[in-house]
């Protein structure tokens, strides 16, 4: 099966194999953004818990990484950049599992309000191709 690829006009992705990515040959990976309001006094507490959660994320198929910061200006904001493979690992594969589920009982009840996620492809820009 060919798939087009969703983000740059013209470019042909390669061949979808059961287990591997569809990332093109841009090498485009899908980044989960969100911005997550902690409840103030609570910040310690949701690191702890996502140090408990993190493992049950980076278990799952299509996984590539994520990084987890918290801000200068406002410390009860953290920010989350998760890398996918594809947005189906994202929102499929992990958002409709059982792992979810454990994931949400660790890290849902310290945002308020809930997070805004959203979903990036990097643009190249200047020489990169």
């Amino acid at each position: 099966m060919t798939r087009a690829c969703a983000f740059l006009r013209g470019c042909p992705a390669p061949r979808i194999a059961p287990g591997r990515a569809t990332v093109c040959q841009h090498g485009l990976m899908i980044t989960e953004h969100a911005m997550l309001p902690i409840i103030a006094g609570r910040e310690v507490e949701f690191e702890r818990a996502f140090e408990l959660a993190r493992p049950i994320i980076s278990s799952m198929p299509g996984f590539v990484g994520l990084s987890l910061s918290r801000s200068v200006e406002t410390p009860t904001s953290y920010l989350l950049l998760v890398e996918w493979e594809t947005l189906e690992h994202h929102t499929v594969g992990f958002r409709q599992s059982p792992q979810y589920q454990e994931w949400r009982a660790l890290l849902h009840h310290f945002y308020e309000p809930f997070p805004v996620v959203e979903h990036f492809v990097e643009v190249p820009v200047g020489g990169d191709k």
